[in-house]
């Protein structure tokens, strides 16, 4: 069984269809990709799977649980994390802060046992605490860790937000153009700690990407969408020279 099916979404926005009739299915751990020019709707299938929006059809599956009405504020708990292309950070709180904060989704506590500060509660927190200090080591952010985020560089930003994502704890971990706004070496960085968290922590990688780099680098399998449809699936290198997706890119 596959860890994740779209099984024909589709919506609407003012009688534009975004995403129309798409179908795919991400293997547990795979680095799955899609590709596409802008307005292909590859955020809008992030956006659908994070449940910020409806699907108008089809319907959404994760662990073989039907998840197309599941609340937004529920995706998380079930084992489904993302970033964002615009970085979504708490700017005036430091990055352990923003990190702690991902926990929020294993919260087990109630206000009771928060107030009195009860032994269950201190486990819990240093459960928590424990989890974040491990992200941090894995992604070598031990030097920022008491920095707040509106300090640090664009670079550091974007594997903080990788690493709150992480924090949550998931199986499935959307990334929406993690190479958006890096130079090289911070792509060629963002490469190794995607192949790490496939390959050592076991994580399952949903990616929306441009840098065909990256994408060739890190993708098991490689969807291609335009205005919303389909064009191809198959490996980077079977993508990349398929005429189709060649035309959608290059014109013609």
């Amino acid at each position: 069984m596959s860890l994740f099916q779209a099984e024909g979404i589709a919506i609407n926005f003012g009688g534009i269809k975004a995403v129309d009739g798409v179908t795919f299915s991400v293997e547990k751990g795979e680095v799955f990709t899609i590709i596409g020019p802008n307005g292909a709707g590859k955020t809008t299938i992030f956006n659908l799977m994070s449940r910020i929006y409806d699907p108008s059809e089809g319907r959404l599956v994760f662990e073989g649980q039907d998840i197309t009405r599941v609340p937004p504020h529920k995706i998380a708990a079930l084992g489904i994390a993302r970033t964002f292309q615009n970085i979504e950070l708490f700017e005036h709180a430091t990055l352990l802060q923003n990190l702690l904060l991902a926990r929020h989704a294993h919260k087990k506590s109630n206000f009771w046992s928060e107030l009195l500060f009860t032994p269950a509660t201190r486990r819990m927190e240093i459960e928590h605490r424990e989890a974040v200090e491990h992200v941090i080591d894995f992604l070598d952010l031990q030097q920022y860790r008491d920095s707040y985020i509106v300090n640090l560089p664009y670079g550091v930003r974007k594997v903080t937000e990788l690493a709150r994502a992480l924090c949550t704890n998931p199986k499935l971990l959307l990334l929406d153009e993690p190479s958006s706004g890096l130079n090289v070496e911070e792509t060629e960085d963002m490469a190794f700690w995607i192949q790490d968290i496939k390959n050592l922590l076991g994580i399952t990688v949903l990616m929306v990407e441009h840098d065909m780099s990256l994408v060739s680098a890190v993708s098991d399998r490689v969807l291609a969408l335009n205005y919303g449809r389909p064009l191809a699936m198959g490996t980077p290198s079977e993508v990349q020279s398929h005429p189709e997706v060649m035309r959608a890119y290059l014109g013609g």
